[in-house]
């Protein structure tokens, strides 16, 4: 379906009927990530999934301040209360962990529990994030420059997916042609405003989090299991799944175990 809030249209998909579960995809994702996990998990709970901001059926305005994390996350709990969810347990992946990240601490009261794949509180320091600023802007403009087939040329083959290679020719067929839908306007824009590089650190506000809190990564993930541990550190509450022989898009690579995990953690919340 298609709801407009703050003068953005969203397309949000919705499957089945219980306690609400909203799914929030990464970077050059959208809902279509999450159907082999819905699918599962919509027997038991109303799964929420949303095409964030540039991605997916969602607009892809122009104007790249449109595309920030306070901005984003004040559109999802609109998002909410239309579909009338006072609370719920967020799953967000990648870019789209970072923003489920943000809108618990900026919404607290409408988070159950969250779970978070792959996911970071940002850079810590200024400088490493004017440094990766720089970065995500000059793939941007490369985005905009060359167009959608290069950059997804180039995407496919960096090192944090080269586990996908293991898939299946079909399931990486599918995963190519879903970035090949994305728009250039909306990637460049996404990672010029909700880019690691210009998100706020969060670290320093992670003790603030009381919901409980599950960061799932993939055991060949090695970057995203050390910033896990150094989220622990700083809120034992924390609890830690590591997923054997996977890398960082666990739900794509062990679709039906990230889905089967996530059933035991709700029931046991």
């Amino acid at each position: 379906m298609i709801l407009q809030v703050n003068d953005i249209h969203y397309f949000v998909e919705v499957k089945g009927e219980g306690d609400p579960l909203v799914f929030l995809h990464g970077f050059t994702g959208d809902t279509t990530t999450w159907s082999r996990i819905t699918d599962q998990l919509s027997v038991n709970f109303r799964c929420v999934s949303i095409d964030l901001i540039g991605h997916g059926r969602t607009e892809s305005p122009k104007d790249a301040t449109r595309y920030t994390m306070e901005r984003g996350a004040a559109d999802i709990c609109s998002l909410l209360d239309k579909l009338d969810i006072p609370n719920a347990v967020l799953v967000g992946y990648s870019m789209g962990g970072r923003m489920a990240l943000h809108f618990s601490l900026t919404y607290p009261e409408k988070v159950k529990a969250l779970i978070l794949e792959s996911a970071s509180p940002g850079l810590r320091t200024s400088e490493e994030r004017e440094e990766r600023r720089k970065k995500d802007h000059a793939l941007a403009d490369r985005i905009e420059r060359e167009g959608i087939k290069d950059f997804v040329d180039f995407w496919q083959e960096i090192p944090l997916f080269a586990s996908q290679k293991r898939l299946s020719d079909g399931e990486r067929s599918d995963i190519r042609q879903q970035r090949l839908n994305q728009s250039a306007t909306g990637l460049s824009n996404s990672l010029k405003g909700m880019g690691t590089g210009a998100q706020d650190s969060l670290w320093d506000r992670l003790d603030e989090l009381t919901c409980p809190v599950r960061l799932l990564v993939g055991e060949l993930d090695h970057k995203f299991i050390h910033i896990a541990g150094e989220m622990k550190k700083l809120n034992p509450d924390f609890q830690i799944l590591t997923f054997s022989n996977t890398g960082h898009a666990i739900h794509v690579e062990e679709s039906r175990k990230f889905g089967t995990i996530i059933e035991e953690l709700l029931f046991t919340t």
